[in-house]
């Protein structure tokens, strides 16, 4: 078994990008950490995300609304409505790559421009988008979904020891009645059971936003309380604790190198 420290760094407030008129604050694995896949499934186990090389859980002052959840994926069974979607986008190729190229970030610039035109991220930055969805450390695939020829959602997805995380999706904004989004993650969902993996790490429920409100739909859901995961509670809750510890230590299994 391998220990590993971990100093988190607090960041500054900013305007919250889930809750309006709410600032948000961060603290952030050290940027001199040793990350690798390993690593950060043991973060993301203790309530962590990422957002391109940078591991971070939220550090908010005031509010408490950011839960981590995640899906078990033996437990999982699709809905009616979600068996619906499936059985809608059963049209659709999936071609998995390592990286992402021009035509994904057209499409991205189009999700950007029509879903969140006033979210704080710039549709004509290239190089953001490769930074905000890629990492140096991790290992990520770009799940790329066709219709014919032509690309129309891509699906960011980390591979952990423990499972697979929904990193990011955009896709089409012409063709909303597919629930391209639902679909993505139901395609996580049925590879994870495929290959035998624990779980699906959906990222942050927010209390009160609109937009992560899905997640609540992949049932049965877990969440993190700052010490473990339980049954996911709704808007009744406890979310993380807002403490930030200096250091933590996840206990990782070495792993052999091939």
């Amino acid at each position: 078994m391998t220990r590993v420290p971990l100093r988190l760094l607090l960041g500054t407030e900013q305007p919250c990008g889930y809750l309006p008129r709410r600032l948000s604050r961060s603290a952030f694995v050290a940027p001199h950490t040793p990350m690798t896949a390993e690593v950060y499934g043991a973060l993301i186990a203790n309530g962590f995300r990422r957002s391109g090389d940078y591991a971070y859980r939220p550090a908010c002052s005031q509010c408490k609304a950011c839960v981590p959840v995640r899906v078990p994926i033996a437990a999982f069974k699709p809905n009616r409505t979600q068996r619906r979607c499936l059985k809608r986008n059963a049209d659709l190729r999936i071609e998995r790559r390592s990286m992402l190229d021009d035509e994904a970030f057209a499409l991205y610039r189009r999700y950007l421009l029509a879903r969140h035109p006033f979210g704080g991220m710039d549709a004509d930055d290239a190089k953001a988008f490769h930074e905000f969805l890629g990492s140096s450390w991790g290992v990520t695939e770009f799940w790329c979904f066709y219709e014919g020829t032509v690309l129309c959602m891509v699906a960011v997805v980390d591979r952990l020891p423990q499972g697979l995380s929904a990193v990011y999706t955009f896709y089409d904004p012409d063709q909303a009645s597919r629930s391209l989004g639902t679909y993505a993650v139901l395609s996580q969902l049925a590879t994870a059971e495929t290959e035998g993996l624990d779980y699906l790490y959906l990222g942050y429920w927010v209390a009160g936003s609109a937009t992560m409100d899905y997640k609540r739909l992949f049932e049965p859901l877990e969440q993190f309380d700052g010490s473990g995961w339980e049954p996911f509670a709704g808007p009744e809750t406890v979310p993380l604790p807002l403490s930030t510890p200096a250091t933590i230590m996840p206990t990782l299994k070495a792993t052999p190198k091939s």
